[in-house]
């Protein structure tokens, strides 16, 4: 009788992961680069908020026109967040999914205090679903079932001293 090794198993099965960009489903890549996109474009929004009195700045339910008060500073916080994360996800850092499980955490805690303590504790009784949580729920079980494969998949071809 004999034994095929798991090695034998992958690759008659055709399941070998080259990248580990590879692990990340279509709608995480799309969404990697739109994070990308928009964290180079918030690195923008300080200097620019020096020129013009009102920026638009929304995120996860939090909104402000103003950059520089402690609103508007949490939420270039959290863009820039969302770029660090992507940018590790695309290119193939070891630290991404431990930074990703992080973000979606962020995410879902910012958007279940704006869906409920928030309209308690501002006393305006108005309720919203945060649509977010539709994207962010499975984006944080995503990256917690691919965490330990991203972590055992060689880069083909790079150097990864991070």
């Amino acid at each position: 009788m004999e034994k095929n090794s798991s090695f034998e198993e992958l690759e008659k099965s055709g399941n070998i992961i080259n990248r580990r960009r590879d692990l990340l489903p279509l709608w995480i890549k799309i969404f990697t680069w739109l994070f990308l996109i928009a964290a180079a474009i918030t690195l923008l929004i300080p200097v620019s908020a020096l020129f013009v009195d009102e920026v638009e700045l929304t995120i996860y339910g939090l909104s402000s026109t103003q950059v520089y008060i402690p609103v508007g500073i949490t939420i270039i916080s959290l863009f820039l967040l969302k770029g660090v994360t992507a940018y590790g996800l695309w290119f193939e850092k070891a630290w991404a999914p431990k930074l990703a499980v992080i973000d979606a955490v962020i995410g879902i805690a910012v958007c279940v205090y704006m869906m409920i303590f928030h309209p308690v504790l501002s006393g305006l009784m108005e309720f919203s679903v945060r649509l977010e949580l539709v994207a962010l729920i499975p984006y944080l079980l995503k990256m917690q079932r691919i965490q330990p494969q991203w972590l055992n998949t060689k880069i083909v071809g790079a150097y990864q001293p991070l």
